[in-house]
């Protein structure tokens, strides 16, 4: 199913990776991660991302918290999380190298996903990536788009189907690749 895998592993040095729904369980549509408590890794989640590390990838977490917008949590909160997900991840020798988040409503700022901010603003900081060298690993149709958008390749994570985002099937299709789960796209693309 993806013959170009052995491709883009030779160029790729930067994985961009969604939160919910790809390093987290993502949460029944409408609800929203805000408190550490609330937050728990994806099956083997920690390990893949130890994995791309060890290998030498850089990973990067770019995701939406509308929530913020909606007064649901707050940019304290949201630290709060990371640190919880930090620490999860540091149990299984893993590390994050940059997280990015847009807090905005819909419609209001270019950082909201598919919108190029967050990128823009990971390839301010690690000047070295781009659309070539990196891949968008994600579970919804906007992060598809966003990769897409910028020319990068994308994997779509098919994740729990019962918390499947809407228009999934049309990100599967918009995809490079599909898999489902991060730990499997990582097993298929380290081997």
């Amino acid at each position: 199913m993806d013959p170009e895998l052995p491709i883009i592993h030779t160029t790729l040095r930067y994985v961009f990776l969604d939160r919910d729904g790809v390093i987290n369980r993502k949460l029944p549509e409408g609800q929203y991660v805000t408190t550490p408590a609330a937050l728990i890794l994806a099956p083997e989640a920690a390990s893949a991302i130890g994995r791309l590390n060890r290998s030498g990838l850089k990973v990067l977490v770019v995701t939406n918290q509308r929530g913020i917008s909606l007064g649901l949590y707050t940019d304290a909160d949201l630290e709060a999380i990371h640190q919880k997900l930090s620490a999860l991840l540091l149990v299984e020798d893993a590390h994050l190298d940059g997280i990015y988040y847009c807090p905005h409503a819909k419609h209001t700022c270019d950082c909201r996903k598919p919108g190029p901010g967050l990128f823009s603003q990971a390839f301010r900081d690690f000047p070295e990536a781009n659309a070539a060298n990196s891949i968008m690993v994600g579970d919804s149709l906007s992060d598809i788009q966003a990769g897409h958008n910028l020319g990068m390749a994308t994997v779509f994570i098919d994740g729990d189907a019962a918390t499947r985002p809407a228009a999934s099937a049309e990100a599967a299709k918009l995809a490079d690749h599909r898999a489902a789960s991060l730990a499997a796209f990582v097993s298929r693309l380290l081997g």
